[in-house]
């Protein structure tokens, strides 16, 4: 059970929740009535929201910062599911079915996140359909993400899952750019489906269509070259980057 300070909604949380799968297609009033019990909660790096297996009492909506979802399984090893960052949600099919969580759930920098109660909103999809609509719109676009990411790990090589991953934390679509790794190495290659070797294998590679890496500071060359080198079939990418060496 989290113990953290609780504040509530300012007027820049508000503007970040309503723009959520969920809240997107609803009224203003509406939207108002949902977030009246939420609160926010200031969470410190490594802290967890909750643990697997724990009865799911809330749902959660990214205010500032990274939370990992992840399962541990019986041997102890570690599986990530999922980064979450500012404006992702979570929690909310399975608070709404009382269930129990599914994942654990942990900060892995300082967050702010709100926190609304279950209760409160199965009271509110019993009194307004729209809301259940709505609910059912998130779990398709939750679904769809997860598709996603089976298919780059089906789909592209190691090398190519970190060219998209650093695709997209470029703010620009084309030209060159500098960006920051948001959370540590082994983290990123975990959340790629690599080992920490392999991703710095990859960074390596990567090399060859523009882009050095030193620490946690990365400068892209050409981001239309990445974007490019991300989407291409493995053969191509095999030959591209012998050709390169």
């Amino acid at each position: 059970m989290l113990t953290n300070a609780q504040t509530k909604l300012t007027a820049e949380d508000l503007r970040i929740v309503t723009r959520i799968a969920v809240f997107r297609s609803l009224k203003a009033d509406t939207v108002e009535h949902i977030l009246a019990p939420a609160t926010v909660l200031t969470v410190r790096p490594h802290e967890w929201l909750f643990r697997q297996g724990e009865l799911a009492t809330d749902f959660f909506i990214v205010i500032s910062g990274w939370v990992k979802l992840f399962r541990i399984s019986a041997s102890g090893e570690e599986t990530v599911i999922h980064i979450l960052a500012k404006g992702d949600s979570f929690a909310e099919a399975v608070a709404f079915t009382d269930g129990r969580y599914p994942a654990n759930a942990e900060a892995v920098s300082a967050v702010r996140v709100v926190r609304l109660p279950a209760g409160h909103l199965v009271r509110c999809v019993r009194e307004d359909p729209d809301i259940a609509l709505a609910m059912i719109a998130s779990t398709l676009q939750h679904l769809h993400n997860l598709v996603q990411q089976i298919e780059q790990l089906k789909a592209q090589s190691g090398v190519q899952r970190v060219a998209t991953f650093l695709m997209s934390l470029c703010p620009a679509e084309y030209g060159s750019c500098a960006i920051a790794l948001p959370y540590d190495k082994a983290l990123i290659a975990a959340r790629l489906g690599l080992k920490p070797e392999s991703l710095s294998r990859s960074f390596s590679k990567l090399r060859a269509v523009g882009v050095s890496v030193d620490a946690s500071s990365v400068k892209v060359s050409d981001v239309g070259a990445l974007r490019k080198f991300a989407s291409d079939d493995r053969g191509a990418v095999r030959g591209s980057l012998r050709s390169m060496r």
